[in-house]
């Protein structure tokens, strides 16, 4: 991921977006606090990108976006913002309303089944940008275990009304092949074209 944002930086390769999936693993973005790290279950990986402790695996989509901000607008916080509007529109596919916080990177759902105010975050983002080409990305729950957050304090928020879901979990029977579906359309909705 690190050699091809280089090659884009230097105009030697197109922009890319890799859908993937990881094996269950959590990572420590630069902002990690070990005091969130509850229970290292699972290996732990350090990464340079922002943000703190989160989890990645089976059932959760992660897409690692690689695009030159110099060609879309050399703005970090305006970037972040369209990633949770990518993932608040691929979430609308599902008739899930996703919303966005100032004070908390990421995407969160409104859960008043569980109680007035209570709401869970179903998408986690985590960036690294380097001579203007970003790297990192997005993690969307779709039907991962979402017991292996327990193991550590998702990006740092330890609040008791706040916790963790994914689309299934919503009581939605959606694929990866689904969630991948609704993220493209929406990618091009929000970004427009790869440029290459």
């Amino acid at each position: 991921m690190e050699a091809r944002a280089d090659s884009i930086a230097a105009g030697k390769a197109s922009e890319l977006i890799w859908l993937v999936e990881h094996p269950p693993i959590y990572t420590a973005g630069t902002s990690a606090d070990d005091a969130d790290l509850n229970e290292a279950r699972f290996p732990v990986h350090r990464t340079g990108r922002g943000g703190q402790f989160t989890y990645h695996g089976p059932g959760q989509r992660v897409a690692y976006v690689m695009l030159d901000l110099t060609k879309r607008g050399q703005d970090v916080r305006r970037f972040v913002m369209a990633l949770e509007a990518w993932v608040i529109a691929s979430l609308d596919a599902f008739n899930i309303t996703g919303e966005r916080r100032e004070d908390r990177v990421g995407v969160w759902v409104k859960r008043p089944d569980k109680g007035a105010g209570f709401e869970d975050k179903i998408a986690a983002i985590g960036i690294r940008v380097r001579r203007w080409v970003t790297f990192h990305g997005i993690s969307l729950n779709v039907e991962p275990d979402l017991s292996h957050f327990s193991g550590i304090v998702p990006c740092g928020i330890s609040e008791a009304r706040c916790g963790v879901t994914s689309l299934v979990d919503l009581g939605l029977p959606v694929t990866m092949d689904d969630a991948d579906a609704a993220l493209k359309a929406a990618f091009i909705e929000i970004f427009g074209p790869i440029s290459g």
